[in-house]
């Protein structure tokens, strides 16, 4: 009977079972891929998403740098306006221009000798070194011309500079602040001086001891200078206070700067040093007086 059945039995139903199977299992695996491709595209979505929120974190982060920036920037300028307008208020020549000018008196020549000697010299000391009032010649009102303030002050000149014979020696010394100011004041003396010898007492081209061969060749009445070279010759001895009578100081004229002479530390410190080479000795043992111009 098993051979007239023809066919395998057997086989024919192994077959239908796979392919029964196969049937089964192919929509599976159709279903997967579909399945992967959604997730997929998820997963992008959600790529895409992050990767936009980073941008806008690094837009925010980068907004907030420039932000604190600009911030320091306007910052930094502001404070370096106000450094400026300090500084423009602690200027020298901002205060005197906002002041009137104001003549000086010998209490502000004496304020001055005090406040340097203060820090050396003793007590006892500062006191041996005041000068009287008696020291003094009338000061400058503001009002006078050199010529006309020496006429004030010394009414009898014709007679003391005939009286003067000695060398290395001048009758009157006039002390300013510059070069400049030197030759503006001898020409100013054409009215005063008469038969006068003059001299001008600076450094610019002019050395030492040039200016020591001319006070020592002849007799000079009237030297007009600044304190430096003053006192360079003091200490040389090219110069010496035996026959001076008259000091007087250009106390009260200002520069471009609006600067009196004392007003610049270095001119202040070569006055300074000046008084101290014999002429503060000289004014008071009476010998030599100081006027205030």
């Amino acid at each position: 009977m098993a051979d007239d059945l023809g066919d395998e039995w057997w086989t024919q139903g192994d077959i239908s079972g796979v392919s029964e199977v196969e049937e089964d299992t192919q929509p599976l695996a159709e279903e997967q891929p579909k399945k992967s491709t959604s997730e997929k595209r998820k997963g992008e979505q959600q790529v895409q998403d992050n990767t936009k929120k980073k941008k806008r974190k690094e837009t925010v982060k980068k907004e907030c740098f420039i932000t604190q920036g600009r911030s320091e920037e306007k910052g930094d300028k502001e404070s370096n306006k106000n450094k400026k307008r300090r500084k423009k208020k602690k200027t020298i020549t901002d205060v005197l221009t906002s002041s009137e000018p104001v003549p000086g008196s010998p209490a502000d020549f004496m304020s001055l000798l005090k406040s340097h000697h203060s820090q050396t010299r003793t007590v006892i000391e500062q006191e041996e070194l005041l000068l009287s009032e008696s020291c003094f010649l009338r000061s400058n009102d503001l009002t006078h011309s050199l010529s006309s303030y020496l006429k004030e002050v010394c009414p009898k000149w014709a007679k003391i500079q005939k009286q003067h014979t000695q060398t290395r020696s001048v009758v009157l010394l006039i002390v300013c602040g510059s070069a400049l100011r030197t030759i503006d004041l001898i020409k100013q003396l054409i009215v005063f001086k008469g038969q006068a010898k003059v001299l001008k007492l600076f450094a610019k081209h002019i050395k030492v001891d040039e200016q020591i061969k001319l006070l020592s060749k002849g007799v000079t009445h009237i030297a007009v200078g600044t304190p430096g070279r003053i006192c360079a010759l003091l200490e040389k001895e090219g110069l010496t206070t035996q026959g001076l009578r008259y000091l007087v100081l250009d106390w009260n004229y200002r520069d471009q700067k609006h600067r009196r002479m004392v007003d610049i530390p270095e001119v202040k410190g070569d006055l300074l040093k000046m008084m101290d080479h014999g002429l503060n000795q000289s004014c008071r043992e009476g010998t030599v007086k100081i006027g205030l111009f």
